[in-house]
C-alpha cells in the first residue's frame, strides 16, 4: 500500500510538472507574438483587451441567463426546491433590510458614512481641549482656535476686565489681551503661553447634513460644578439668518445651560461648525463657526471692560488699586503697592506665592475707615482654585497706608477672613 501511494504521489508530480512547463511556455509564446514585431505592440495591446473583453462579457451574460433561468425553473421542480427558494428569498430580503438599518443607522448616528471612522475618539479630543473661563461676574466655556487664541462669548467677558481661563489639567491662565464684538456675542482672549495641542480651528463652510448629529461641549453650572467638560449630543435641525442679525445661527435640539456659553458645537468627527450660545429646554442656538472666522478679524477692545484705579487719590483708592492688580494678576504692580517697610518682611517671589491659587477678587467696600488719614476698611471676596474645585473666601478689616513716592502704599494689614457671611454683611 505505502509503495502503491508512492508511485501515485510521483505520477501526480510529475504531471503536475508536465502541466506547469507546458504552462510557462506557452505563456512565452503568448508574450512573444504580442510583443514582436514591436512597432505592433499597441495595436495588438487594444486589440488584445477588446477582444478578451467582449468575450468575457459574452460569457458573462450567457452564464448569466443561464442561471437566471435555472433560478425561475428550480422552484417548480419540487415541493423541497420551492420551499427552498423561499426561504433563500427571505434570506435575501432580511439581509437587504439590515443593510438599510445599518446604513440608516450610520447616516442618523454619525451625519455621514464617512464619518464613522473618525468618531471614535471625539469626546475624549473635547473633554482635553475645551476651557473655562472663569471671572467675578460670570463664567463659561472657551476653546482654542489659535495656539494661543481662546474663543467665547462676549456675554461670558463682559464687565470683566480680566478672566481667568482654566485648562483640563487645572492650570489656570491671565489674559494680556481681550478683543470682541458685543452685538455678535464674541469675544477672543489672548493668552501668552501657547497650546497647539488643544487649537480647534475654525473653518471656511459650515456644511450640514439634516439631522446630522452633532456634539456640544462645555462646563455646565460653571465652578459650582467641578470635574471635566460635559460633551451633550443632539442633532442639527436648521440654519437660521435674519436680515437684522451680524452672525448666522445653527438650531439643534441639544439643550445647553448656564456655564456652556462659548465652547464648541462639532459634528462627530470634532470639526467645529458654531459656538454655544443660548439654549431653552430641547431647543439651542449656536453662532455658525463660519461667521465666527469672518468676524474675527474685525473684533476690537472697544467694548472690553478696562481697569480703571488711581492709588494716588485717597487710601481706600489705593487699597481698591491693590486688590484689583491681584485680580487681573498685575503682580507686579500690586507688588509696588507695598509699603518700604512693608517690604523689609517680603520678597517678590514669597508675596507673589501666597496668591498663586486666586482666580478671581471682588471688592464689595473701600472706604475711609472712622476718621483717619491714612487708613482704609474693605470688605472682599477671593475665589480661589484649589484641587480643581473653586473655593470663595470672604474678608474684613483695614489697611493702614502711607504716602511714598505720591501713592498711597500698602503698610499694615489687618485683615481676618468672615465665615458664612449672611446677605446683611454684603450691605452694611
Amino acid at each position: 500500500d505505502m509503495s502503491t501511494n508512492v508511485k501515485i504521489l510521483d505520477k501526480i508530480s510529475k504531471k503536475t510538472s508536465t502541466l506547469l512547463t507546458n504552462a510557462f511556455f506557452r505563456l512565452i509564446a503568448y508574450l512573444k507574438r504580442l510583443l514582436f514585431p514591436i512597432y505592433l505592440f499597441p495595436i495588438k495591446l487594444v486589440t488584445y483587451t477588446a477582444y478578451y473583453l467582449v468575450k468575457f462579457t459574452l460569457k458573462f451574460l450567457v452564464a448569466l441567463i443561464k442561471l437566471t433561468g435555472e433560478s425561475i425553473i428550480f422552484p417548480f421542480r419540487s415541493l423541497k426546491n420551492l420551499i427552498k427558494s423561499l426561504l433563500l428569498l427571505l434570506l435575501g430580503i432580511y439581509i437587504i433590510a439590515s443593510l438599510f438599518v445599518i446604513l440608516d443607522y450610520l447616516r442618523t448616528q454619525y451625519g455621514h458614512y464617512g464619518k464613522f471612522l473618525c468618531s471614535f475618539s471625539t469626546r475624549d479630543e473635547l473633554k482635553k481641549s475645551v476651557v473655562r473661563i472663569v471671572g467675578g461676574y460670570s463664567e463659561g466655556s472657551g476653546f482654542f482656535i489659535e495656539s494661543n487664541q481662546i474663543l467665547t462669548n462676549f456675554h461670558v467677558i463682559a464687565n470683566e476686565p480680566s478672566p481667568k481661563i482654566i485648562l483640563p489639567n487645572g492650570i489656570f491662565l491671565t489674559p494680556t489681551k481681550i478683543v470682541g464684538d458685543r452685538d455678535t456675542d464674541l469675544a477672543i482672549i489672548y493668552v501668552d503661553e501657547r497650546y497647539p495641542d488643544l487649537v480647534f480651528p475654525l473653518p471656511d463652510e459650515v456644511n450640514l447634513y439634516e439631522e446630522e448629529p452633532l456634539i456640544s461641549t462645555g462646563y455646565p453650572l460653571g465652578t459650582s460644578l467641578n470635574g471635566a467638560a460635559t460633551s451633550v449630543k443632539g442633532n442639527f435641525d436648521e440654519y437660521r439668518k435674519n436680515k437684522n442679525s451680524m452672525v448666522g445661527y445653527l438650531q439643534t435640539n441639544i439643550t445647553i445651560v448656564k456655564g456652556m456659553s462659548g465652547g464648541p458645537l462639532t459634528d462627530k468627527c470634532g470639526k467645529v461648525v458654531g459656538i454655544n450660545t443660548m439654549g431653552l429646554s430641547g431647543l439651542s442656538f449656536f453662532i455658525s463657526a463660519d461667521w465666527a472666522k469672518l468676524l474675527v478679524p474685525t473684533f476690537t477692545d472697544q467694548h472690553i471692560k478696562k481697569i480703571d484705579v488711581d492709588p494716588t487719590k485717597s487710601p481706600e483708592d489705593a487699597v481698591r488699586a491693590f486688590y484689583t492688580y491681584l485680580k487681573a494678576r498685575r503682580m507686579q504692580d500690586g507688588f509696588n503697592l507695598l509699603s518700604n517697610e512693608y517690604l523689609k518682611n517680603t520678597s517678590f517671589e514669597e508675596w507673589t506665592n501666597r496668591f498663586k491659587d486666586i482666580l478671581d477678587v471682588d471688592v464689595f467696600r473701600s472706604e475711609r475707615y472712622q476718621n483717619t488719614d491714612d487708613t482704609a476698611f474693605v470688605k472682599f471676596s477671593t475665589k480661589n482654585w484649589v484641587d480643581n474645585e473653586a473655593e470663595v473666601h470672604y474678608y474684613e478689616g483695614t489697611w493702614v497706608t502711607v504716602p511714598e513716592d505720591g501713592v498711597y502704599k500698602m503698610h499694615e494689614a489687618n485683615i481676618k477672613e468672615v465665615n458664612n457671611p449672611t446677605w446683611v454683611w454684603f450691605y452694611e
